[in-house]
């Protein structure tokens, strides 16, 4: 296959990774643990991290998870915003030889039942905010274990006191919960985990490049997420392909210690998850931001030291520029403005160049690619609009519904194949099956057009996914929640360009009882879905349009004349 992009490649990019470099994603932690020990790797709240204490903790969490009596794979789920125990305990994991299955904090209790039933999780750590949702579920589950995290916890005795009084007390942001143990159910806190730890000995594991060491859940076309198994190899070749595709713009900073990335997309997403680790196989350090929407200490903490690089969806970016403090922030360091997770708006990347002189670089990738795909040069001057070039050893395809490849400009399906690609999704070979081509690569679902010169734009969503603010959101999980709601016939749930988040969600809805009114669907769905799920607008009709054979005709309901 011709690959035209690789003519239009950055001098100083290869354009193949050599993802054999490494035995395992856990040789490549221990070599950077070792080689940056004495290194800042992260600071939150001011209070600051060693590489070597990374090492440390991890190993203490690892060893006390082996002890445990898990079995060799088995998966533990880590339900933790952007703290330093999210990195610890995602260390830890991995190290003791099992797998990670990322669960968003914010879940209602229906959605953390259906991914700690699917994934099988028999270990999960879990930060106390949260515990309350947990503790309607965990006897539906295979959870044995609860290592509960505190806000404070590796913040410093005095200091992290202080934090865990204030958010349980004068905050009031942990739900009272009743989490206890029980012959099933073990409960241990995190600081008691680490010091149980300490005492023992961290087995090495025989992982290989082809062990598991993620379930990344992602929307599913029934209605209910699916994990897509990440393997060693997948994670390894997406933290390599990253560093050499951002190197070129690191290079300036110099020492690679020095570059500061501020963390402030949730870690527990593929985006921020790839470059944390890349990160780590530079020995750059991150600044993490547990909160992001508390502007006022989002752009405190910005003005605290120089940041190098900045990832973030267009609605964070916007945001940011909506804030009156944000043009007291110095930019002059900033070398990266890497825009992911959805499509970047011309309007918000104009006005981010005109504030910061930092032009936004888009990207594009899916959490089966480990959010690998392709990018713009990192020392672009000016914003293409375009999803760029694919990175090195990712083959990009244009194909019809067929599976055959389209010439250069025609309009087809984004297919995509790499070491970074997923091999299937959790138990679900059907699902598996149908996302392939006969080829092996990876159906997108986004319809695109390559140029002459290896730069793709999307054109248009093959599926009814919604993006919303970075987030998958299927329209099948929503009508089959909404269709529980008393008073509801029949629904449906479409996306709708929205400035701020890019697509919104709305919902039309056919009565049953005539006294059902917009605030008791909303009510509803604020029950039982998680805060960027939920819709921004309901629309009650007599009846929906449907096909000849009874199915819901969704792009008619996009369509302005419906």
């Amino acid at each position: 296959m011709d690959k035209p992009w690789l003519k239009n490649y950055p001098a100083d990019v290869a354009h193949e990774i050599d993802v054999n470099a490494y035995g395992s994603l856990t040789q490549l932690l221990d070599e950077s643990f070792a080689k940056h020990a004495d290194n800042p790797f992260s600071v939150c709240m001011e209070r600051w991290m060693s590489y070597r204490e990374l090492d440390q903790l991890s190993t203490a969490l690892g060893a006390w998870l082996q002890a445990q009596g898990l079995a060799p794979g088995a998966r533990v789920a880590i339900m933790l915003p952007n703290i330093p125990q999210f990195a610890v305990t995602m260390a830890a994991v991995l190290r003791a030889g099992y797998t990670c299955v990322n669960v968003n904090p914010l879940y209602t209790p229906r959605e953390l039942e259906h991914q700690l039933k699917d994934s099988g999780a028999t270990a999960i750590v879990i930060l106390e905010n949260f515990a309350r949702t947990l503790e309607e579920v965990v006897d539906r589950t295979q959870v044995q274990h609860v290592v509960l995290a505190s806000m404070g916890d590796l913040l410093g005795a005095v200091f992290g006191a202080v934090v865990n009084f204030m958010v349980r007390h004068v905050k009031k942001m942990v739900p009272a919960f009743t989490l206890s143990p029980s012959t099933r159910l073990k409960i241990t806190h995190f600081n008691a985990a680490l010091a149980d730890g300490r005492g023992r000995q961290l087995q090495r594991t025989a992982s290989t490049l082809d062990s598991v060491a993620f379930l990344q859940y992602t929307g599913g076309t029934t209605g209910l997420s699916k994990g897509a198994i990440l393997t060693h190899r997948n994670i390894v070749a997406a933290v390599l392909q990253a560093e050499a595709w951002f190197k070129p713009a690191l290079a300036r900073v110099g020492d690679p210690h020095k570059v500061n990335c501020i963390a402030a997309l949730p870690l527990y997403h593929i985006f921020a998850l790839t470059l944390c680790l890349m990160g780590i196989r530079l020995g750059s350090h991150m600044t993490l931001i547990p909160n992001p929407r508390d502007f006022g200490k989002f752009i405190a903490t910005l003005k605290k030291r120089p940041f190098h690089l900045l990832p973030a969806v267009n609605t964070l970016f916007n945001a940011l520029l909506l804030q009156p403090d944000f043009k007291t922030i110095d930019f002059s360091q900033l070398c990266v403005s890497q825009a992911g997770g959805m499509a970047a708006s011309e309007g918000t990347a104009q006005r981010w160049l005109e504030a910061t002189g930092c032009p936004m670089v888009e990207g594009w990738g899916m959490s089966e690619t480990c959010a690998i795909g392709t990018n713009n040069p990192v020392l672009a001057k000016t914003f293409s609009g375009t999803i760029g070039l694919p990175l090195p050893s990712i083959d990009l395809a244009i194909k019809d519904d067929d599976g055959t490849d389209l010439p250069l400009g025609a309009a087809g399906e984004i297919c995509i194949k790499g070491p970074n690609v997923t091999v299937g999704y959790y138990n679900q070979p059907e699902e598996t099956a149908r996302s392939f081509t006969a080829d092996g690569y990876l159906r997108t679902g986004d319809i695109g057009m390559m140029d002459e010169r290896g730069y793709t734009r999307i054109v248009d969503r093959k599926k009814d996914m919604i993006l919303v603010s970075g987030f998958n959101v299927f329209p099948n999980e929503l009508e089959n929640v909404i269709s529980l709601c008393p008073g509801v016939v029949e629904c449906a749930a479409i996306g709708v360009p929205d400035e701020k988040q890019g697509e919104a969600i709305k919902v039309f809805v056919v009565k049953r009882d005539p006294a059902l009114t917009e605030a008791d669907v909303m009510l509803f769905c604020k029950q039982q879905l998680t805060g960027y799920k939920l819709p921004k607008s309901i629309e009650f009709r007599k009846e929906l349009p449907k096909s000849n054979v009874g199915k819901i005709l969704r792009r008619e309901l996009r369509s302005p004349t419906t």
